[in-house]
């Protein structure tokens, strides 16, 4: 009794730091959603960033009026954390249940969410997936589940086609590709994709090399990639890996012609590019990216600046899950779960900071949704492709 009166007491101290505007002299009707992510452990630092842009997207639709189809009422965030693990996601995800959330936004990783989105499955509790891609989450058939982002199916295959435009247009200098992966879902399914994409485009693939995650030691597989010395270096892996392989490179004297990142959890990071310029330099990435061309996007970006945060993935992804379930709130006026669930399938929700356009949700997926890719440049990070989007042409490969 005494963790679910813990869990209870923390959920409403951090509603309560959102200062809630009162209506006619009493606290507005709310709306309990819950917020899972792996805010400990060694997912911790991608956890907080998630964490920060639920609530500071709860902080704009509390302050623009809350679900105005509900007569104002403000949403009351749960949080929860999944302690970097699959069995602490689904535990938070029973305990909300239990607390009465009418929906969850997370959980963050691939794996994390193939098990929030089933226990939740069991309540026909509504799921906004914020960043997990792995394509598995939304193959299940799961009614309840919602994916706003591109899964690593589609990151792979776009990533993979612009690599051959800019190695074709660069006269082909890139001919052979060494793949370091982290070993879980997220990690093992991106690198099987671009092991089946790859060849079909000329690649010879030298090496494809799994790590634990945690890792705190590269010397090993860095040294492995001197005796290969492939053209491109693909990382997939989360930050604090992939900012420690890329560094031990350089330490290293490692150089290849091109860091080319699918899903790089650093390789599109303000993080690490302030504290690792000269590793981050010239890296590119398919990844989750905003609109750049979008005021709303430069404004909040300036503001999670302000509040000492970087405007990582992690940051703006779940902010946009957040309002997509605000808006699918508005619509389903209502919190019955099978409303809300109703609402999400048939979601139009174009209001949004990302290059999607218009939501359309087929199977749980958003088909509209699409990773950009951008490079470090100058010591910041560029949209490169598509061409709607570009702010500087690609420099490929970067060393000859």
């Amino acid at each position: 009794m005494n963790t679910r009166r813990e869990f209870i007491s923390q959920t409403v101290l951090a509603a309560s730091t959102l200062a809630f505007p009162l209506v006619g002299g009493a606290q507005a009707k709310t709306v309990k959603v819950g917020v899972i992510h792996p805010v400990t452990g060694a997912l911790a630092y991608s956890g907080q960033q998630c964490r920060e842009g639920a609530l500071m997207a709860i902080e704009d639709i509390n302050l623009a009026g809350g679900i105005k189809s509900l007569g104002g009422a403000k949403i009351e965030p749960l949080l929860g954390d999944a302690q970097s693990t699959p069995q602490g996601g689904s535990a938070e995800v029973e305990k909300m249940n239990e607390a009465g959330v009418c929906a969850v936004v997370g959980a963050f990783a691939s794996a994390i969410c193939l098990a929030t989105t089933q226990t939740a499955a069991k309540y026909n509790l509504p799921h906004v997936v914020d960043v997990g891609v792995a394509d598995q989450i939304v193959e299940r058939g799961l009614k309840n589940t919602f994916r706003f982002g591109p899964g690593y199916k589609k990151c792979a295959e776009v990533a993979v086609a612009n690599l051959h435009v800019l190695n074709v247009a660069a006269g082909k200098p890139a001919k052979t590709v060494m793949i370091i992966h982290e070993e879980s879902l997220f990690g093992t399914g991106t690198a099987n994709l671009l092991s089946k994409e790859l060849p079909g485009y000329g690649y010879e693939i030298k090496e494809i090399l799994k790590h634990p995650n945690p890792s705190r030691d590269f010397n090993n597989i860095v040294l492995r990639m001197k005796q290969i010395n492939p053209d491109i270096v693909i990382p997939a892996n989360y930050y604090n890996e992939y900012a420690l392989l890329v560094r031990t490179m350089q330490q290293q004297h490692v150089v290849p012609k091109a860091i080319y990142s699918v899903l790089g959890g650093a390789a599109s990071s303000y993080k690490f590019v302030k504290e690792y310029p000269e590793a981050a330099n010239g890296i590119i990435d398919c990844n989750h990216w905003f609109n750049p061309k979008d005021k709303k996007a430069q404004a909040l970006k300036k503001r999670a600046e302000a509040k000492g945060l970087f405007f990582s993935y992690e940051l703006f992804m779940t902010y946009t899950a957040m309002t997509l379930l605000a808006d699918a709130l508005e619509n389903a006026k209502s919190t019955d779960r099978a409303a809300i669930i109703d609402a999400l399938g048939k979601s139009q929700f174009s209001g949004h900071i990302m290059p999607y356009g218009a939501t359309q949700f087929v199977n749980g997926q958003n088909t509209g949704a699409q990773p950009l890719m951008t490079q470090v440049f100058k010591g910041d990070i560029k949209v490169i492709v598509p061409r709607e989007y570009r702010e500087v042409e690609a420099v490929f490969p970067l060393h000859a």
